[in-house]
């Protein structure tokens, strides 16, 4: 087995800009509009923009011409195409071209040129044969360190110093000096500088290229081949500054060798790049200078390319700094995920503190006729318009105006990017030079380039205009020109309306129907993808949607964009469902609203029932009681929480079994045993309902059974409460009753999935305390929206109230101390709540963190002994000497230290 080994020094150049998580590809995180490859010299191809290799990879090796082949072309008199030439040079054998040479050739292709070719190229077809008995062994031979850390296998793999040294540069000379044709000659005098670099002769290397190479006035393909060589063995002689020179060179002539080139440039000299500048005496030789210190440093690519435009405004390299600037931006503005901030008026970045304060949207002055229609709505509406009419009343100017209209700039908006102070959006920038670039370059690439930046500044109109000028034949250009159009034509809708929408069908079918996938040509590589395929285009543009429906307040529609309907069941917000009930109900949905939105209502069962039983959680959250029992009617054909993939971890068998509703089990409307109203004995998600509740005395309350479905459990608390409104024992027990569910089906309790349409208690994010002051901790869309929590809180002072009913009402002691314990658990989880909206944002490089965080957490402790005790305190005070609290020391470990301190 091979084992290449590279240093840890050597492989950080691979990997200098790389950042990224193990489980995330930073070329996957933002949205590629702008095409960088549309550059017309393919050889800079491996150094456009990208974070996740050292070198760019998103294209054909074969886009990048191959000198060396282009070189044989020519030499053949360009009788062979491209890819003939390639296969002579590179993939006959070498036992084929010996039979060309015997005139008996066996070889399809060489019996097509025919014996007659080797007559009139016999030196190239000798050099070639020679060539390939030599290739196999030209690799440098491997000496492993006695101090290596990695293990390395015996190899058999042959290398230079398996040839006999004197035979084969005798062998190489000879042939060199009987050679007629000058480049034969050089290519022999090449065979002889990398014969010795790789045997590690380098001071015969050195002298090969001066006495075989460099005296041929020829500079080709050859000549830069040997020059590479040469600086190989230059740099094992430890002379770094001319290697450093000559690898330049080969860097800047060479189409193939650059990647490689680049690399070994880097190996030479830690200095490379400022020496190489220093050295630089022509404008050629400066401008690529300027580029690769550009590439290595690319902060602010700008005064880098000001330099370049100095000297040549119509440079390849020019171009290849502008798609990678573009692309640099785009990180900015156009993620696959902008982050919602914490509030409504500044986004905040994945990582940490930063954030960029947004403009409030400027209210716009009423026209006369929308004042007076606005009074008429308030004289017969009676109500005010809630905030989704509000959003749904804005004008165009208003709707374009909005901080929270992508695409817009976010600071640091990805993990992989460090926080770094000096980021800086060169937009501006960047646009100028482009706009000055374009009025002095021919090509067409600058006027693409400004209108794309436009495009970025929402200066649509200014971007088409730019689009509808240019004038080209080059099909790359062409494609990106036309993404441009249709990407102006879209972005700048200030609302999508139902006229719009149509128009999407009509002109953009292409970018919002799926299509099935397209069966990949034979010759194409299937290799695994672990990131899966790079977002498109078509990603993009329904992302716009579902933002632009987002502000607009059609939240169903925005929702659906990016989610299924089953997806609800993660989150499911009441108002937010309302909105998409309303969507699924409405009549005369427009094709786009059919075919691309609508397609999203995906299979939950009944989907009437599927919206009943939300609605009836909610109610049964708020402890209305009736209004809960109505939507459980409705709900009795729900056929179970939508988890076909949902597998589970089984403590008895060991394993994860996959979900199946067998009858028995809770499917988010049956199931729902008695123990709902009981009490914890110990506070454990993961036990056994039987270990961690225990059951109340029912006796006296017959309408409880054992296992109940929702309408059922409704219609026992419409009885609870009925019985409650007594004043007796049995109305204490009742309202205990009552307050014990609403405290079990809290984020505190044991059943917290109940009303939350969850299958079961284990952790997630429905049960994490909001620590945000935002209704809807969406800000641009629902896009990713299972990752965020989205249920209204839990209102502790529900159970609180039907707590306090039982204490008052109750004359048993041990039932007193009973129902403080639960009502100081109520007031825990108020806290809780307080303490999530209340977090200390210290940043953790702050000299003085350790002081303030220690301050911040006193001054919670005192808060939480003042307004959050109050039960806890009463029970102590008044029922220490009970059962109950004596039990409650030896299950609660926070009571038991409450009571002893």
């Amino acid at each position: 087995m091979k084992k290449y080994i590279i240093s840890l020094a050597v492989a950080s150049l691979f990997y200098t800009k790389t950042e990224a998580c193990a489980w995330s590809d930073p070329d996957h995180d933002y949205f590629n509009l702008f095409t960088q490859s549309i550059i017309k010299d393919k050889s800079y191809l491996p150094f456009l923009h990208n974070y996740s290799d050292r070198f760019y990879t998103n294209y054909k090796s074969s886009q990048i011409p191959n000198e060396n082949i282009e070189s044989w072309k020519k030499f053949f008199g360009n009788q062979l195409n491209y890819t003939e030439t390639d296969y002579l040079v590179n993939k006959i054998s070498m036992a084929d071209l010996n039979d060309l040479k015997k005139g008996n050739p066996n070889n399809q292709f060489l019996k097509k040129l025919g014996p007659a070719f080797y007559t009139k190229y016999r030196e190239a077809i000798d050099y070639l044969i020679e060539a390939k008995y030599l290739e196999p062994y030209m690799k440098i031979n491997y000496v492993e360190s006695p101090d290596s850390f990695y293990y390395r296998e015996n190899e058999s793999e042959k290398n230079a110093t398996q040839l006999d040294y004197n035979k084969t540069v005798s062998a190489l000379t000879s042939l060199y000096n009987a050679a007629k044709n000058p480049e034969i000659k050089q290519r022999y005098g090449y065979q002889l500088v990398r014969f010795n670099h790789y045997t590690r002769n380098f001071d015969a290397a050195l002298e090969a290229f001066k006495k075989y190479v460099q005296p041929i006035s020829l500079k080709g393909a050859p000549y830069y081949m040997a020059l590479d060589q040469l600086a190989g063995a230059q740099r094992g002689l430890e002379m770094g500054s001319e290697a450093n020179w000559n690898f330049f060179q080969v860097f800047m002539k060479s189409k193939s060798r650059k990647e490689s080139a680049f690399i070994s440039m880097k190996l030479s000299d830690t200095a490379s790049f400022n020496n190489i500048m220093k050295r630089a005496g022509t404008n050629e030789e400066k401008n690529m200078a300027y580029f690769l210190l550009g590439y290595e440093d690319f902060t602010n690519p700008i005064p880098m390319m000001e330099k370049m435009y100095d000297i040549d405004p119509d440079s390849e390299i020019l171009k290849v700094m502008a798609a990678r600037s573009i692309n640099e931006l785009e990180r900015n503005y156009l993620p696959t995920y902008y982050y919602a901030s914490k509030d409504s008026k500044s986004t905040s970045d994945k990582k940490g503190n930063v954030t960029a304060e947004k403009p409030e949207v400027k209210k716009k002055e009423l026209s006369f006729w929308q004042k007076i229609v606005l009074f008429f709505k308030n004289l017969f509406g009676g109500k005010k318009s809630d905030t989704t009419n509000d959003k749904a009343e804005q004008s165009n100017d208003e709707l374009f105006e909005n901080p929270d209209r992508i695409p817009t700039y976010v600071k640091n908006n990805a993990n992989y990017y460090s926080q770094d102070e000096n980021q800086k959006d060169f937009l501006d920038d960047l646009e100028k030079f482009t706009a000055k670039t374009k009025e002095k370059s021919k090509d067409e690439y600058w006027q693409i380039a400004d209108a794309y930046l436009k495009f970025l500044k929402k200066d649509y109109e200014g971007s088409s205009d730019i689009l509808a000028d240019i004038k080209t034949s080059n099909t790359e250009y062409l494609e990106e020109i036309k993404r441009m159009k249709v990407l102006n034509d879209i972005v700048s809708q200030p609302k999508i309306d139902a006229d719009y929408e149509d128009h999407l069908m009509k002109e953009y079918a292409e970018y919002f129907v799926e299509k099935a996938p397209v069966k990949k040509d034979s010759t194409e590589t299937n290799d695994y993808d672990y990131y899966g395929e790079a977002p498109s285009t078509a990603d993009f543009l329904k992302d716009v949607l579902a933002n632009r429906y987002f502000l607009q307040g059609e939240d169903g529609k925005s929702y659906l964009m990016n989610n299924k309907l089953s997806d609800l069941q993660y989150n499911p917000n009441s108002s937010l469902v309302k909105s998409i009930e309303e969507f699924y109900r409405k009549p005369n949905k427009t094709q786009f609203e059919q075919q691309i939105i609508a397609k999203n209502l995906d299979d939950v069962g009944n989907i009437d029932a599927f919206f009943a039983n939300i609605y009836g959680d909610r109610a049964m959250r708020l402890a209305d009681f009736d209004k809960a029992r109505s939507y459980y009617q409705k709900a009795q054909s729900f056929s179970g929480i939508p988890r076909d993939n949902y597998e589970k971890y089984n403590p008895e068998t060991g394993k994860y079994e996959k979900l199946v509703y067998n009858g028995e089990n809770y499917d988010g409307y049956r199931n729902i045993p008695n123990l709902v109203f009981g009490h914890n004995v110990w506070e454990s998600f993961q036990s056994p309902e039987s270990q961690s509740m225990k059951v109340e005395d029912y006796t006296a309350f017959p309408f409880i059974k054992n296992k109940m479905n929702k309408l059922e459990l409704a219609d026992a608390l419409i009885q609870l409460k009925k019985i409650g409104n007594g004043k007796d024992a049995k109305a204490a027990q009742a309202n205990q009753l009552i307050g014990n569910l609403l405290y079990n089906t809290s984020i505190l309790g044991y059943y917290r999935q109940l009303f939350v349409m969850d299958v079961d208690n284990s952790n997630g994010g429905k049960y994490d305390f909001w620590n945000t002051k935002r209704e809807n901790p969406y800000q641009y869309y629902y896009k990713n929206f299972t990752y965020t929590t989205f249920i209204e809180p839990d209102n502790f002072d529900l159970a609180i109230n039907y707590y306090k009913k039982a204490y008052d009402f109750s004359n048993d002691r041990e039932q007193k101390a009973r129902v403080l314990f639960q009502m100081a658990s109520a007031e825990q989880g108020k806290y809780y709540q307080y303490e999530a909206k209340n977090q200390a944002n210290i940043d953790y490089a702050d000299p003085k963190w350790s002081e303030k965080n220690d301050a911040h957490e006193k001054q919670m402790g005192e808060l939480k002994n003042q307004k959050y005790r109050t039960y806890f305190t009463q029970l102590k005070s008044q029922y220490s000497n009970t059962e109950t609290a004596r039990e409650l020391m030896g299950s609660c470990t926070y009571f038991d230290y409450f009571m002893k301190r």
